[in-house]
């Protein structure tokens, strides 16, 4: 099956005295950022990725041209559709590159005061009319919008990982977004051939909400003895039927990330069943990040 570009779905994306969205802004290129970036490409925007260091986006880069490659080996991409992605796709190491795009997604590290920063600067370099979405897997949407002078027009966009392979985006309403910025981004994704959910601002929305219990839960299955990694994914696999078991998962994901995440669960809820397990804190303090660092619940 192949993926086509429809012209009629990028121009419904005109919003009442707004310009037709053609350039995006992807801020950060780590895993998620050039996978937003990638579908983005691929869907016929103007993609201009951003990070403060050079290799970071070159290895993006690279990344994103492998992803492409394997959809045309797998025949759901032609060769010309992939290189017309990637002339679609320019990197830039300063946010002040994106003073002329007609939408920002944001997906760098998962930390409220450095997000918080980036959207007060984004706020003041952008048209007023942008839309300045979060790719943040937890953070309050409504604390991003505070930190702009249009509320209104911020919101979340959380895709989930792979970001090329996964359907999902889950849409979070803060407190002042308004019903237009939720409708042309609902219309944005589908126009990415994926499935908005909308979720209230919460601390971890639903997705995170839901997973991360589980995954701290199967922590402490491990730091207790119930059982090995190796046994508590195997239930989960053969006994629950899920794709993936919750430790590879958490390596998959990034124990640092899965930390960062039940803090934000654990002080925003204030209830004691989020409460990170200890062998979680000790292996992101050893530096057993799971695959990234090639040591977590497995050796990669």
């Amino acid at each position: 099956m192949l993926f086509f570009v429809f012209p009629f779905v990028l121009s419904c994306l005109r919003g009442p005295g707004r310009n037709m969205i053609k350039t995006v802004g992807v801020i950060g290129a780590g895993t998620m950022g050039n996978g937003i970036a990638q579908v983005f490409a691929q869907a016929g925007f103007s993609v201009r990725l951003v990070d403060i260091a050079q290799p970071m986006l070159d290895r993006a880069r690279d990344a994103i041209e492998k992803s492409l490659g394997k959809f045309v080996e797998k025949a759901r991409l032609t060769a010309a559709d992939r290189d017309a992605a990637l002339g679609r796709l320019s990197t830039a190491t300063s946010v002040n590159e994106l003073g002329d795009a007609d939408y920002i997604v944001e997906a760098i590290v998962e930390n409220a005061d450095m997000k918080c920063e980036l959207f007060a600067g984004l706020d003041a370099i952008t048209r007023p009319d942008v839309i300045l979405a979060s790719n943040t897997s937890s953070i309050s949407i409504t604390l991003l919008g505070a930190a702009t002078k249009r509320p209104d027009k911020v919101l979340g966009m959380h895709f989930m990982n792979p970001v090329p392979l996964m359907t999902l985006v889950e849409m979070i309403r803060g407190q002042a977004t308004s019903n237009e910025s939720m409708r042309i981004a609902s219309e944005l994704c589908t126009a990415l051939g994926k499935t908005p959910v909308e979720a209230a601002d919460y601390p971890g929305f639903i997705a995170n909400r839901i997973l991360m219990p589980m995954i701290n839960e199967a922590i402490f299955a491990v730091m207790e003895g119930v059982g090995s990694a190796e046994a508590i994914d195997a239930v989960m696999k053969l006994g629950m039927n899920h794709p993936m078991g919750p430790l590879t998962l958490a390596d998959f994901i990034g124990l640092d990330v899965c930390l960062a995440i039940l803090n934000v669960l654990h002080d925003g809820l204030g209830d004691p069943k989020y409460r990170p397990c200890p062998l979680l804190r000790r292996m992101v303090a050893a530096g057993h990040l799971g695959r990234k660092s090639g040591q977590g619940f497995y050796t990669y």
